[in-house]
């Protein structure tokens, strides 16, 4: 009895111990399910944010929805003037544009960045990697549905910035918001927050937001497509990103500085800033 009992002390005795946050050694496999598990979650938990939303957000909702009317406003002209550019732009800015804003494109490029992390045990990576996944799944089937609602007329089909015509299956009537955008630049700023000098991130900005410029010089889409779209690719990002704090231990940038952004609107200017 005395020997049960000296036995049942020390595993007791072991296992308190043990420390809790000692990572375990897991299977690529496990990693896996846990990760592709983890996309989808930050898919849904993008999704039920706004009803989560108090007075600041949905002050700056209302901001970001009023700043597209102002633009939507001057769609025809500016739609106009760019494509009025695009003999000017040179050709592999152009594709690269057209190509990096692609499914196809995105798919491969996060899902590389991904499986990189995952095959290295890289858990920054492995981050980055699923918060570029969920992030372009969030966004690209929120748009897929949006076009189809809204089924606005591109520039290319001939019609005016106010021709609307909702669930029609013609690419032409897929106007709003760009998708694009929305995967490119969601992967742009995804990257950055991987960084901590404020001119690499905007470097990272600035060559996510060639896919939305193309667009609009090739006349696919509207400027307030665009800047739509890149609103909504903030959002989502900044949300997969709070969900993932809590699945996992590391963080790309512990020391990241705090960014925010500005929509500023008055009678000649309309624009986002951002505050590093």
């Amino acid at each position: 009895m005395n020997r049960l009992y000296l036995v049942l002390l020390l595993c007791t005795l072991h296992l308190q111990g043990q420390n809790p946050e000692t990572p375990v050694s897991k299977t690529n496999w496990q990693l896996f399910t846990y990760d592709i598990a983890t996309v989808f979650e930050g898919v849904g938990y993008a999704y039920s944010r706004p009803l989560h939303w108090k007075g600041k957000q949905w002050a700056t909702f209302g901001a970001v929805m009023g700043g597209t009317g102002m633009l939507y406003l001057v769609d025809q002209e500016t739609s106009d003037f760019l494509r009025r550019q695009r003999e000017g732009v040179p050709q592999f800015i152009r594709d690269y544009g057209t190509n990096f804003g692609s499914p196809q494109y995105n798919y491969m490029f996060t899902g590389g960045v991904y499986l990189t992390g995952l095959f290295t045990k890289d858990e920054k990576l492995r981050r980055m990697g699923v918060l570029l996944l969920s992030s372009a799944t969030a966004a690209g089937l929120l748009q897929q549905i949006t076009k189809s609602l809204v089924g606005r007329a591109r520039p290319t089909s001939g019609k005016d910035k106010d021709t609307f015509d909702p669930f029609n299956s013609d690419r032409l009537y897929h106007s709003f918001p760009s998708g694009h955008v929305l995967l490119a630049f969601s992967n742009a700023y995804a990257i950055a927050k991987a960084f901590k000098s404020p001119w690499v991130k905007a470097g990272i900005y600035t060559v996510g937001l060639v896919p939305g410029v193309s667009r609009l010089w090739d006349g696919e889409h509207w400027l307030s497509d665009v800047a739509l779209g890149v609103a909504i690719s903030i959002f989502t990002v900044e949300s997969i990103d709070r969900y993932l704090d809590k699945k996992y231990d590391k963080k790309y940038n512990q020391q990241e500085k705090k960014l925010s952004w500005d929509l500023n609107i008055s009678p000649r200017h309309v624009g986002i800033t951002a505050r590093f």
